[in-house]
């Protein structure tokens, strides 16, 4: 799912963003419920209309958001206490202000507020953040009002096994739409992570979705895929491309680099999308360089594609029952060092 934090994914239009074959975008409702205010976005006929999105929409809780403004909030039971970064007021956000706040943006899919702590973390903390997490999901569904919004729960509890199977077991005892994975590509080498995957994800249950929150690279979709992960959002694909990285079927391609100067290929001649049809490397190096906006916008536009395709490929090897052979090439192929982005 790509990320559209304020109601926009960076530099893509909507039409530019169905283009590219996404289906689903995340909404960000920390940054939404300060400006322009949840109130204003259901005066104007909820989050799709206002967005001019008609595919479905993601918003989160704005758990994350709030617990990486360490230094500007308060955190007890009953919700987080911080000033938003917009005007120095004091702000509360609960969890049926939360789920509130997303009832009156619209989203098709919502998240619970839960308590997101840094790896590494003590046991001592991964202990009292799940234990928060569990009170407030039952919170958030309780005060759930919306039957046409799925709910999702999310699972905390660091990379400790035990732990996070303990947290799932409660949530499913509440009873959710679907459960995400909290708390992970927040500071741990990623191979940890993909252990923790490994062993747990087969644990979640198999008629919900499974969401993976803010991951990854391609090697981590396809490791989290192996393992049974179904749903994802990153900011790599529009962060990257805003820098000039572009990924591509040969690896990553730095147009910073002085090598493309004078490149009149495509960025990448598998790709057909808008980008990669028109203009040449020099001419997107030129754009990088010269921070012209159109530059950020066409390789943002071609990295969108590329994790399409590349959640597509997996889907039909799936489907087809190659998926352990799509991925013994894939590991061949350039996207194996987590160097690359």
């Amino acid at each position: 799912m790509p990320v559209g934090t304020r109601a926009a994914v960076k530099g893509v239009t909507p039409r530019q963003l169905q283009e590219t074959g996404a289906e689903v975008v995340l909404a960000n409702t920390f940054h939404l419920m300060l400006r322009p205010g949840a109130g204003l976005v259901e005066r104007l006929g909820g989050l799709h209309r206002y967005m001019n999105w008609p595919r479905p929409i993601l918003t989160d809780s704005g758990g994350f958001q709030v617990f990486s403004l360490a230094a500007l909030r308060t955190l007890d039971d009953g919700g987080v206490e911080f000033r938003s970064p917009i005007d120095g007021q004091l702000v509360r956000l609960s969890p049926e202000t939360a789920v509130a706040v997303q009832n009156q943006l619209g989203a098709d899919i919502i998240m619970a507020l839960d308590e997101c702590p840094a790896l590494p973390a003590s046991d001592a903390q991964l202990r009292a953040a799940v234990e928060r997490t569990v009170r407030w999901a039952a919170r958030c569904r309780a005060a759930h009002t919306r039957s046409d919004q799925a709910l999702y729960g999310i699972v905390q509890g660091g990379l400790d096994l035990s732990l996070r199977t303990e947290c799932l077991a409660r949530l499913v005892e509440i009873g959710f739409d679907g459960y995400a994975l909290g708390g992970l590509s927040v500071g741990e080498p990623p191979p940890e992570m993909w252990a923790l995957l490994a062993d747990f994800v087969g644990a979640m249950p198999a008629d919900r979705p499974r969401y993976l929150m803010g991951v990854g690279t391609p090697r981590d979709l396809v490791q989290a895929v192996a393992s049974g992960v179904d749903q994802f959002d990153c900011v790599l694909p529009t962060r990257n491309g805003r820098k000039g990285f572009a990924f591509t079927s040969a690896g990553a391609l730095r147009l910073r680099n002085a090598a493309f100067g004078e490149d009149p290929g495509p960025l990448d001649p598998r790709c057909d999308c808008e980008a990669c049809r028109g203009f040449s490397r020099a001419y997107l190096r030129g754009l990088i360089m010269g921070r012209e906006t159109l530059g950020a916008t066409l390789v943002s536009i071609h990295n969108l594609r590329f994790f399409q395709d590349l959640m597509r490929a997996m889907r039909t090897a799936l489907a087809a029952g190659e998926f352990e052979a799509w991925r013994a090439r894939f590991r061949s192929g350039p996207w194996t060092s987590a160097s690359e982005v």
